[in-house]
């Protein structure tokens, strides 16, 4: 299946395959950690000099999702570019690109700690720290229950390493949706810390759901999945 639905605070929300989350009540598509521009930003900065393809591959990702949910809004959940110079660096065509997605949607940057402004003024949209409307949507995790991004989760499945959503009680942290984005496993103490037991969603051809943290559970624990309360 190329998503996969599970309920999250109280709503029903559908894990792409590609990394994007869909809130079908609302038809919000939610995408983090997009860092476009990286490629530039790691160039001017003195590190290794990369193909500079990433941010028309995350675009045509992107592009695929809106047409096949055609969402009211899309929200980039934080650090949508490598750093602000990036964000204001983007060349014209992908400017365009970005106006042509976002034509008859809102659109929605949150900041993030890659790109605290957020939003230039060549670029479709509108600015905001996080956003509460049903749901609290933040960069990085915080007071649960949240959807956050930050922390680019990925699980080892069959020697290989996949990028995933990752669902606990009070968190549900969304996999970095940019190209040359790497990942942290899920096991890792800063993400274990957040969600010690819950379910992993794999992206890839298929969205595939994974049980973490069970050898850790306490008798009588709930589901990641269950709705709260």
């Amino acid at each position: 299946m190329t998503f996969h639905l599970f309920d999250f605070d109280g709503q029903r929300l559908q894990a792409q395959a590609s990394g994007a989350l869909y809130w079908p009540a609302r038809r919000w598509l939610v995408v983090a950690d997009l860092h476009l521009g990286k490629s530039e930003r790691m160039a001017r900065r003195g590190g290794p000099l990369l193909p500079p393809y990433e941010t028309e591959a995350t675009l045509d990702r992107l592009q695929a999702e809106i047409a096949a949910t055609d969402p009211a809004v899309v929200i980039s959940l934080g650090d949508g570019f490598d750093d602000d110079a990036a964000g204001r660096g983007l060349p014209d065509a992908v400017c365009d690109r970005l106006r042509a997605l976002a034509q008859g949607r809102r659109w929605i940057w949150v900041s993030g700690n890659h790109d605290p402004a957020a939003i230039f003024p060549r670029l479709p949209g509108e600015a905001a720290d996080q956003l509460q409307d049903g749901l609290t949507l933040r960069h990085q995790a915080g007071a649960g229950p949240d959807v956050s991004g930050h922390y680019h989760p990925c699980i080892r499945l069959a020697g290989q390493r996949r990028r995933c959503f990752l669902v606990g009680r009070d968190h549900l942290i969304l996999p970095a949706f940019g190209a040359y984005t790497g990942g942290l496993l899920v096991e890792d103490r800063a993400l274990s810390a957040l969600v010690p037991q819950g379910l992993a969603i794999a992206c890839g051809t298929r969205a595939l759901p994974v049980p973490v943290g069970m050898t850790r559970a306490r008798p009588g624990a709930r589901s990641a999945t269950m709705r709260r309360a």
